[in-house]
């Protein structure tokens, strides 16, 4: 789902700071009462435009700095007040369980998909174990470095159920490392978001991580259909928000993508590397 405009293209290099590759801290400083203590980790993908790495092990547990993806991203829900994770699996879904079985924290529910289902699908598949509140959804395939303020902490703080049903973590378009898609969405001051349409290019691209009502779901068929249905849903009722990324994003969607922040993690453990630029804003319409 994330970057939806492209494959991966030539490589930029933000300064970006040194990321733990040890696990977090088990009880995050300030995760705030709007937090969600559920998350949806997406992790049933074929990983095809990823091959050849992806034919013996699947995306999720390709490493970056010594660290697999799947705990990555584990790892920055946990910190945000995550304490039960649902993670779906198709694609070599032995190797993700087993994985996941070696975690002490959050505690994790399997949702398998014997035919896989998509993104929106998946989650509609998992929706008896996600529970009725508002949820994390999350690709557990990326790679992305905190501002100031941790990207899910400020993703909870910014939730608003009485004007939102689905809000997105989208970053710069021409400030993602690795990406040279058109961007994915407009975003005005309130933070309300728009599709780029015929636009030649969009300012923002969605990074992959979010929170969801459940009731966006309401009403819709099982089987295989993309989130962007349930974003078209959200758009109809002006119901789709955004916040801006104030770190670094890093597409990893070809294994040159993957390659390119494999070296920059490399450079990173070796000290090359500093922390990037805060952006104070919430929402910002670029």
């Amino acid at each position: 789902m994330a970057g939806q405009g492209g494959s991966a293209g030539p490589a930029h290099r933000p300064a970006i700071r040194r990321p733990a590759v040890t696990a977090p801290r088990t009880a995050p400083e300030t995760a705030p009462d709007t937090a969600p203590d559920t998350a949806m980790l997406l992790a049933a993908g074929l990983g095809t435009r990823m091959r050849p790495l992806t034919g013996a092990a699947p995306k999720p547990l390709l490493e970056v700095g010594g660290r697999t993806m799947l705990d990555r991203t584990l790892d920055k829900a946990l910190e945000a007040g995550v304490t039960r994770a649902v993670v779906n699996t198709h694609h070599l879904a032995a190797q993700i369980e087993r994985r996941l079985k070696a975690r002490t924290a959050p505690e994790i529910v399997i949702s398998h998909e014997a035919e896989i289902l998509d993104t929106g699908g998946g989650v509609l598949n998992a929706l008896g174990l996600l529970g009725e509140a508002p949820f994390f959804v999350l690709n557990s395939d990326t790679v992305w470095e905190d501002g100031p303020t941790p990207a899910l902490h400020r993703l909870a703080a910014a939730w608003d159920p009485a004007r939102m049903d689905a809000l997105l973590l989208v970053h710069p378009t021409v400030a993602a490392t690795g990406y040279a898609g058109d961007g994915d969405f407009f975003m005005d001051i309130e933070g309300r978001l728009q599709r780029r349409g015929e636009a030649e290019i969009a300012p923002f691209v969605f990074t992959g991580s979010q929170i969801l009502s459940p009731a966006l779901f309401d009403g819709m068929a099982p089987g295989a259909f993309s989130l962007n249905r349930v974003y078209d849903r959200a758009l109809e009722r002006e119901r789709l928000y955004g916040i801006r990324h104030d770190g670094a994003w890093h597409h990893v969607g070809t294994p040159d993508g993957f390659a390119r922040v494999s070296l920059l993690y490399a450079h990173i453990a070796q000290g090359e590397a500093a922390a990037p630029p805060a952006q104070a804003d919430l929402f910002d319409a670029g």
